[in-house]
């Protein structure tokens, strides 16, 4: 699935393309009527004001009231390029250079919405999400203050409330960078460990975005390229593997029911601690 890296990259494309342009329609191709797809005729006649992004998802403000409410799901593709198959949704934006948006989607599991900010669209991970990891706003104290609990700190990352847009590529490279085992409850994070991680979240983010994100197989920026930081991976992927810091073969277990990598020497389980706090 997309992460922050990937969407980042998109809207960074789509930035310069879009702003100003007035959609003159909005459709479904062959996307089945449903939430996912819902209100897109209401698009139609509004000029886009920008190209936004929140966690995992791109918001696109228009001159009506509405906001589109892009999420590319597990294989969504955002291209100006008409696809042979798969496409859900399509832009026509009344131009004769890039006049279409078109969004591409084999699996069915993106969105492409229109609603009003903050309305109710099913989407409540959108209204949860947690801070942003590349704003000044995320430090130290930002971070721990939403790590409490016992929950593996694995699944939190994954759960978008302690931090928007890590997803199990960046989670499993960031807790590799700062030494913490996946599986360590929130909770019991000592203030150095919470201060490592945020700084490896950053790091690791950062560095994806400068790639243009990580493609394995189906994610491409609006330009058609492929993102290249699958080449500075160290542990995702990477199970059975030397590690790159002790050379320990890389462990590879399940959190929160997605793969997780690690390495047993570098990230050693939490044993008897006490509490944070």
């Amino acid at each position: 699935m997309p992460e922050l890296p990937e969407v980042e990259t998109v809207r960074r494309e789509l930035e310069p393309a879009l702003v100003g342009a007035t959609i003159v329609r909005a459709r479904r191709a062959d996307a089945p009527a449903g939430p996912k797809y819902q209100h897109l005729g209401r698009a139609a006649g509004q000029r886009i004001l920008a190209v936004t992004r929140r966690g995992k998802f791109l918001l696109l403000p228009l001159s009506g009231g509405d906001e589109l409410v892009i999420h590319l799901g597990m294989t969504g593709v955002l291209g100006f390029e008409r696809p042979e198959s798969h496409v859900r949704a399509v832009l026509e934006l009344g131009r004769k250079r890039r006049p279409c948006l078109y969004f591409r989607d084999p699996r069915r599991f993106g969105r492409f919405l229109v609603r009003r900010p903050g309305e109710p669209c099913g989407l409540p991970t959108l209204e949860r999400l947690g801070p942003e990891p590349l704003e000044p706003a995320f430090d130290d104290a930002a971070f721990g203050a939403r790590l409490r609990g016992r929950a593996a700190i694995k699944t939190a990352l994954l759960g978008q409330r302690v931090v928007a847009g890590v997803g199990n590529i960046y989670a499993d490279e960031a807790l590799w960078r700062a030494g913490i085992h996946p599986l360590t409850p929130t909770g019991r994070l000592r203030p150095d460990e919470v201060s490592r991680l945020r700084v490896a979240i950053v790091e690791v983010l950062r560095a994806s975005v400068a790639a243009q994100g990580t493609t394995f197989r189906d994610y491409r920026t609006v330009n058609g390229e492929v993102g290249a930081f699958a080449e500075a991976l160290d542990v995702y992927g990477h199970a059975g593997e030397p590690c790159p810091r002790c050379r320990t073969p890389l462990s590879r277990t399940v959190v929160g029911q997605r793969g997780t990598v690690f390495c047993a020497t570098c990230q050693r389980p939490v044993r008897a601690r006490t509490r944070r706090g």
